[in-house]
């Protein structure tokens, strides 16, 4: 009897440890076909986006309730965890965000406080990256590069 609980204990925590371990993993491997609002949250519009060569596109996205801006990389096709990458930051302010990591479908999503602020930002997909600089700053102009290691 005493074996019958240790057994059932043990598959107990084996199966609440793979169910943490589901819970807790990295949000960025979702279903395909998301948008950067579903990663992002409701209210949040896209306002720029850059294509990160032919592997998919990185998204800003704006919130005007909060002042939040949002971006997210997200693969034009998912499969395999790859090293992708999101990233943003309010030169003004010196506050930024970004999310590195191995996913299969998209990287982020990366939060900061721009209202009224030009924002760098940018992402990655494998060997791929852009940054775009000076971006959202009304008459000013952006600058964007694209390079693949």
């Amino acid at each position: 009897m005493r074996f019958t609980r240790s057994v059932l204990g043990a598959t107990a925590l084996a199966a609440l440890s793979l169910g943490a371990t589901t819970a807790l993993a990295a949000p960025a491997s979702a279903a395909p076909n998301t948008t950067p609002q579903k990663v992002c949250g409701s209210g949040y519009k896209t306002v720029n986006s850059a294509a990160v060569g032919t592997l998919g596109t990185v998204y800003l996205a704006y919130n005007a309730t909060n002042g939040n801006n949002c971006v997210v990389t997200i693969r034009n096709n998912p499969g395999l965890a790859v090293d992708m990458s999101s990233w943003i930051y309010v030169p003004a302010t010196n506050e930024g965000d970004d999310d590195y990591g191995r996913y299969t479908s998209y990287a982020g999503p990366s939060y900061v406080i721009g209202k009224g602020y030009c924002v760098d930002w940018g992402g990655g997909i494998a060997n791929t990256t852009v940054q775009v600089t000076g971006s959202n700053c009304g008459s000013l102009k952006e600058h964007r590069t694209t390079s693949t290691r």
